[in-house]
């Protein structure tokens, strides 16, 4: 995995867990931190975080590397 994969994978969890604020306890934590929906850096990590799913979907479609791999015989006697 990539660095701007990791990059991307960290931001996609972080918008995870705000919407999973937002929907049990109608809590948004981005707007909390940095002065609600409205404000421009609210809007700027919104749109990272859109483009860090984004990124992430890419990552559907990567072969698992186990089911890559064939089994490996062992020698018979």
């Amino acid at each position: 995995m990539s660095t701007i994969q990791r990059i991307a994978l960290v931001l996609t969890i972080i918008g995870a867990i705000n919407w999973g604020l937002i929907g049990f306890f109608q809590f948004d934590l981005v707007a909390n931190i940095f002065g609600g929906q409205d404000s421009a850096i609210a809007r700027i990590i919104y749109g990272l975080v859109g483009i860090a799913g984004l990124i992430n979907l890419g990552l559907l479609f990567v072969p698992n590397e186990e089911h890559e791999r064939s089994p490996e015989t062992k020698p018979t006697r």
